[in-house]
């Protein structure tokens, strides 16, 4: 039985899914005008844990992530820059490709980390008008409001459950925190539904209002309905997004279906640098781009999951040195057991791995507590040691599936030594063909043949290890 921390009602609860088997989760992703950074690197790593685990579970997951491409402004009072026209104009380039770049880059710096990509990902500006049908919905129902400048907003003070995720008294939610509030509102918490855009901006469409673009908080909500329906099992984000963003959507979504559609809301801790909170402001910001050319992305990984979701990470270069040395023990126990054996063994007969395996369960149980959890994979590393020096190759097996289904399968670490294309260079030719046809048969799934090339793989003294869509040819 699976318990998570819903951050509505401030406790762990278990987890009972809309459809049996099935897991339908949403989770917010990057608004994409910067390098992606340590913050993106612990959230999505935190999520992309969450769904490995369910799919180990035997849940069928539907993952949706957003792309925010337009409407993010630089502050909460919905005034001000966009921040993807604000990054174009530094960058003297036009708003879609400052976009598409950083949406690369996001994805690239993700697929180092071994984030599996979501089961959709979709960008703000494919659903425009599906947003203005939401807009149009909320202001039929009596909560949305056009000003005579063009903008559209949600009239908080007609909506009597805000708050109930943030636990924020209407007087305390005050949207202009950080800058000042839009003049044309009839209260300062009022959020924008749709804003007006300034003459010549390139990202604007057309609308009943006038033109210009959605607001921040609005695209969630329409592409969480359209893609999960008006009810779905789990929307997470970071807790730097329960309010506003978060608080927001839950008001819009409950007017448009009448009730609130995710069942639970969880949210994962942030990011510090050496004690301090990340930040540009405070020059201590650190993107992955960077991180990558001091750690393997897999160390990054590894002091990530130490940590439980919902507590905060901070990373320093003591940290990521120690993680690194740590890693690099495990890796070479691996290697040592995967040169023994690529085989698995479908049943854990082993009491000391059965209880290994038993109590990894019972924390990622536990709202999927990986520090509890990481706590027994290294257990295990400590246990195939040992079974090394003993060579008994049908435990060796039993080792070697619980390194797949907890190493790999759920904490979505790697322990090739390097990439297929450097390994390549050293591996006969022979080899490479037989590697080829092997890779060919499990695409057709002769199972027997792909099994009986991998021995004569290994007899000429090499192994391959499969990976998601390809694979690497390693020396014994």
């Amino acid at each position: 039985m699976i318990k998570l921390y819903n951050t509505f009602t401030r406790k762990k609860e278990e987890f009972k899914p809309i459809v049996e088997g099935s897991v339908g989760m949403y989770v917010c992703g990057p608004t994409v005008y910067g390098m992606p950074h340590l913050g993106h690197a612990k959230s999505y790593i935190n999520f992309d844990t969450i769904v490995r685990y369910f799919k180990f579970c035997g849940y069928k997951v539907k993952y949706v992530q957003n792309i925010t491409d337009v409407g993010h402004l630089v502050g909460d009072g919905d005034s001000g820059e966009d921040k993807i026209a604000k990054q174009a104009q530094i960058e003297k380039l036009d708003a879609y490709e400052i976009a598409y770049k950083y949406e690369v880059e996001y994805f690239k710096n993700m697929d180092a980390l071994n984030v599996l990509r979501p089961s959709i990902s979709c960008r703000a500006t494919g659903f425009v008008m599906e947003m203005i049908d939401t807009v149009k919905d909320i202001i039929d129902k009596g909560y949305g409001y056009v000003t005579d400048e063009g903008n559209v907003y949600f009239d908080v003070r007609k909506y009597k459950n805000y708050g109930q995720l943030s636990n924020r008294k209407l007087e305390n939610a005050v949207s202009g925190e950080r800058i000042e509030v839009a003049t044309d509102k009839k209260n300062p918490e009022d959020f924008a539904l749709w804003k007006k855009t300034e003459p010549g901006a390139l990202m604007q469409w057309k609308s009943p209002w006038g033109v210009g673009c959605p607001g921040w908080h609005l695209e969630c909500t329409t592409l969480g309905k359209k893609f999960l329906g008006d009810r779905f099992d789990i929307h997470g984000g970071g807790i730097d997004n329960i309010f506003p963003h978060h608080e927001c959507e839950c008001a819009q979504a409950d007017i448009v279906n009448g009730h609130l559609p995710m069942n639970y809301f969880m949210h994962n801790g942030l990011v510090t640098v050496n004690g301090t909170k990340m930040g540009k402001s405070l020059g201590n910001f650190i993107t992955l781009p960077d991180l990558f050319k001091k750690y393997d992305p897999m160390v990054v990984r590894y002091l990530i999951l130490q940590f439980h979701y919902r507590s905060s990470v901070d990373f320093s270069d003591d940290a990521l040195k120690l993680a690194d040395k740590q890693f690099s023990k495990i890796k070479e126990t691996v290697l040592k057991l995967r040169n023994v054996t690529s085989e698995t063994s479908n049943e854990i007969t082993n009491p000391e791995l059965k209880q290994i395996y038993d109590n990894f369960v019972n924390a990622m149980n536990d709202d999927f507590n990986t520090s509890v959890a990481m706590v027994e994979f290294n257990n295990l590393i400590k246990v195939i040691n040992k079974l090394l020096t003993e060579n008994n190759l049908e435990v060796l097996k039993q080792a070697n599936s619980l390194v797949c289904g907890i190493a790999e399968s759920v904490f979505g670490l790697i322990f090739s030594n390097c990439k297929s294309e450097e390994i390549l260079d050293d591996i006969p030719q022979n080899v490479k063909e037989l590697a080829n046809k092997r890779w060919e048969a499990k695409q057709n799934k002769n199972w027997a043949l792909a099994d009986e090339l991998r021995e004569q793989i290994k007899q000429l003294g090499f192994v391959v290890n499969d990976k998601k869509d390809s694979y690497e040819i390693e020396k014994l």
